[in-house]
C-alpha cells in the first residue's frame, strides 16, 4: 500500500531503549558501532543519549515474513518483535567491533537472495541485530 505524499508527515523514527545497565549498553552502541553521541542529556532525571544513526526506516512484518527473514539469516525463527537492521560501510569491521563489545553473534554472515551480506547478533541486552552491507559498497 504505497502512497506518493510530496510532504512526510513524521520527519524522524527515534527508537528509545531501557536498560537496566545504562553504562554497558551504551558503551556497546558508541564503541561496538563506533558512533559518537549527538546529544547528551543531563542526568538529573536519568542518563539519557541520542546517537545519530543515519536515515531511518520502519519495516512492519506479519509472522510469516519475519519467518522468511529469520529463515535466510539465520535458519530458524529466533528474533523477537522488534530487530534492529543497520547497514554498515564495512561489514568485517562492524562485526570486529561489535564482537569486542559484548555482541553474541547469533548466526555468522550470509549472502541474502538479493545479494546483501548479513550477520546477526544480539546485543548484551537480548536485543536482535542485522549487519548488512549491500554489492555496491
Amino acid at each position: 500500500m504505497a502512497t506518493s505524499n510530496p510532504e512526510p508527515q513524521v520527519l524522524e523514527l527515534r527508537v528509545a531503549l531501557t536498560t537496566e545497565d545504562y553504562d554497558r549498553l551504551v558503551s556497546f552502541y558508541c564503541k561496538g558501532l563506533g558512533l559518537e553521541p549527538a546529544q547528551v542529556w543531563p542526568e538529573d532525571q536519568g542518563r539519557a543519549l541520542i546517537l545519530d544513526m543515519g536515515r531511518a526506516t520502519l519495516e512492519v512484518f506479519d509472522e510469516k515474513q519475519a519467518q522468511t527473514i529469520d529463515q535466510i539469516e539465520v535458519g530458524r525463527r529466533v528474533s523477537g518483535k522488534i530487530r534492529f537492521a543497520l547497514q554498515v560501510l564495512d561489514l568485517k569491521a562492524a562485526m570486529e567491533r561489535l564482537t569486542a563489545h559484548g555482541a553474541t553473534m547469533v548466526h555468522p554472515p550470509i549472502v541474502t537472495p538479493w545479494g546483501d551480506q548479513n550477520v546477526r547478533f544480539q546485543d548484551p541486552d537480548g536485543m536482535q541485530i542485522t549487519l548488512y552491507q549491500t554489492p555496491e559498497q
